[in-house]
């Protein structure tokens, strides 16, 4: 796919967008408020940061089913770490990250070492993880972390949530290094033919092992902002949010073949989602709703997409 038709899809995405923006501020006058738009940023990042990621694991031609797993999995560790181990808190996040990056690279480390299909290998892992928390937890929830922990879910920073100055930030390091280095050629070059990649002298194994251990780091980092944004652990938190990081990935236009996507494409995709989520829930429309209109706009935006990308190659 060329650069030009990714624009086309993009620049659909984006009319996709203010449409919905346009529709939904007219059908109710809360939706479009700062406060509201501000507070959806704040329910988003956390799978903004692992949709940053994910949109370099499926350009590969991959996919890691397990980000939700290590999210509830570094949830409660981080608890247990500081409240029954004693540690100090910052210490606890750190090893936090640690583990959530151990439990990415043991996913791409199973994927090329053993020659297992991604799907197959971190649906195993999904499960491992889960149980994992959920045996440490013991279904009990740990609160009473220090005031300054909370700034990362719930503070703000001139006026704007601080964890969507990380999201920013994460998301400016994924778009350079996928569209201007090295790395980011390789990650494409994958996608399109892992084969003809590895003959032409780029490191396959190291390339998808970093990019999973990439994908566990920043499960774990999502895990602290969500921590931070409730004020609690839970064994079952990051249940199912694999859906909706595949699908803000998706709808950006990643192909799930792999050799085409951009972190741009995405974070349009994931905006839209929340909007229609918000928005449908603001105008009435029970949960049940609001997935059929979501998985509707979803396999609308796949099929225009591809018609303009068979229109383009005409």
């Amino acid at each position: 796919m060329t650069l030009r038709s990714l624009l086309r899809h993009e620049a659909l995405l984006a009319l996709i967008l203010a449409l919905a923006l346009a529709v939904l501020a007219i059908d109710n006058e809360r939706f479009f408020t700062a406060a509201n738009l501000l507070n959806q940023g704040r329910l988003m990042t956390e799978v903004g940061l692992i949709a940053v990621v994910m949109t370099f694991v499926i350009i590969t031609g991959g996919i890691d089913l397990s980000v939700g797993s290590i999210l509830g999995l570094c949830a409660i560790l981080v608890g247990v770490f500081w409240k029954t181990l004693g540690l100090p808190l910052p210490v606890a996040m750190a090893l936090c990250l640690v583990v959530g990056t151990v439990a990415g690279f043991l996913n791409g480390w199973i994927i090329t070492r053993f020659r297992v299909p991604p799907l197959i290998a971190t649906l195993a892992t999904l499960a491992l993880y889960r149980g994992l928390a959920e045996g440490i937890s013991q279904a009990q929830s740990i609160r009473g972390y220090p005031s300054w922990f909370f700034v990362l879910g719930q503070g703000n920073f001139l006026g704007i949530p601080t964890q969507l100055w990380l999201l920013a930030l994460v998301a400016i390091v994924g778009f350079f290094i996928l569209r201007f280095t090295a790395f980011g050629r390789a990650t494409y070059a994958i996608g399109n033919n892992e084969m003809g990649a590895e003959f032409s002298g780029i490191d396959v194994t190291r390339t998808k092992l970093l990019i999973y251990s990439a994908s566990g780091f920043v499960s774990a980092l999502a895990a602290l902002v969500f921590v931070s944004r409730v004020s609690t652990t839970r064994s079952d938190m990051g249940t199912g949010i694999e859906l909706d990081v595949i699908t803000a990935v998706v709808l950006g236009g990643t192909s799930i073949f792999g050799g085409r996507g951009l972190v741009v494409g995405t974070l349009i995709g994931l905006c839209l989602v929340q909007v229609l989520k918000n928005g449908l829930a603001l105008s009435g429309v029970k949960g049940d709703g609001t997935i059929v209109i979501i998985g509707f706009v979803l396999i609308a935006a796949v099929l225009i997409s591809n018609l303009l990308k068979r229109y383009s190659s005409d």
